[in-house]
């Protein structure tokens, strides 16, 4: 399999202030990780600029508008779009280049050029609604490469699945009303942001699974076997996106799933599957949550060695 990694040194330039958990030191982690001798086969590409009419394929002008006018200048201090969601000097250009590299990699799958694709990222994107960003996201990186593959290679059907530990409201948000595309989500329930619950299906496009606390991968592989996978199989994407959030491994500190690395190469697996009979192939997975470096590293690692099919180290 050819598999195209998308990363921007403006990623490692967003500041998020001393402590946060968002920090710089997740893409490190990624990138120690992903030098290894079975990674070498990887196509390392330059992330670009997303462009303003891409932005608004999701996202309202005020909200553009709000988020650039707030970013701070050279030297100046970073400010708070919300408790949890921080802007500095260079967040502009990483929000961009985020929400680039998952219209770029769509590109280059429509173009033959790859089999797939993983956007190592930040901010990540899967809680910015429509007309606000929220949960350390700015732009929806993963909405807004749904909208480009529509627009761009005249596909219909896309299907997102999401299997950070936090509901990504802002991606059902965006997309609850239109039955050309699917939002699977699996999550931590009741948990941040508080959306999320079964009875939450949009025009019927919309699958939700909430996994109580200290649930593991019994209860994961069955909610994505008894649920998400079905949903995804009976809709037969043209496209499937992944928000890859790593967060509900066990040694994560914002929240409580018990998640392994064999789970998150077990459901690439599976979406592969589906990606192959339905999608020719056809999978950009983009990077969402993971906290604990060490777990996120090696989370990573497990599902871009499934991406491109060869063993990883202790898999």
């Amino acid at each position: 399999m050819t598999t195209l990694i998308y990363s921007h040194p403006s990623f490692f330039a967003h500041d998020t202030g001393g402590g946060h958990p968002e920090s710089p030191l997740r893409l490190r982690a990624i990138d120690t990780v992903l030098k290894r001798s079975e990674f070498a086969a990887l196509i390392r590409i330059e992330a670009p600029r997303a462009s303003m009419e891409q932005l608004r394929l999701v996202h309202t002008q005020s909200h553009i508008d709000r988020v650039f006018e707030l970013i701070p200048g050279k030297g100046e201090d970073i400010v708070f779009l919300d408790p949890d969601t921080i802007v500095s000097e260079q967040s502009g250009e990483a929000a961009l280049h985020a929400a680039g590299a998952g219209c770029a990699a769509v590109d280059a799958l429509f173009a033959g050029k790859a089999d797939n694709a993983f956007c190592a990222v930040r901010p990540p994107g899967h809680h910015a609604m429509p007309e606000a960003g929220m949960g350390f996201c700015l732009f929806n990186n993963i909405a807004i490469t749904a909208e480009h593959a529509r627009k761009a290679h005249g596909i219909r059907r896309v299907a997102i699945v999401d299997f950070d530990v936090h509901h990504g409201n802002g991606t059902q948000a965006a997309f609850e009303h239109d039955r050309e595309v699917l939002y699977a989500s699996t999550h931590q329930y009741p948990w941040y942001p508080g959306s999320g619950a079964p009875n939450e299906t949009g025009v019927g496009n919309i699958f939700n699974v909430g996994l109580p606390s200290g649930s593991g991968s019994i209860e994961f592989r069955s909610a994505m076997q008894g649920k998400i996978l079905p949903a995804v199989d009976r809709f037969k994407p043209e496209l499937l996106l992944i928000s890859a959030g790593f967060d509900a491994h066990r040694d994560d500190p914002l929240a409580s799933l018990n998640l392994t690395e064999d789970d998150f190469a077990w459901i690439t697996r599976q979406l592969l599957e589906l990606a192959d009979r339905h999608a020719r192939g056809r999978v950009v997975s983009m990077l969402e949550g993971g906290y604990n470096l060490e777990a996120l590293g090696e989370s990573v690692a497990a599902h871009v060695a499934e991406l491109m099919k060869v063993p990883s180290r202790g898999h």
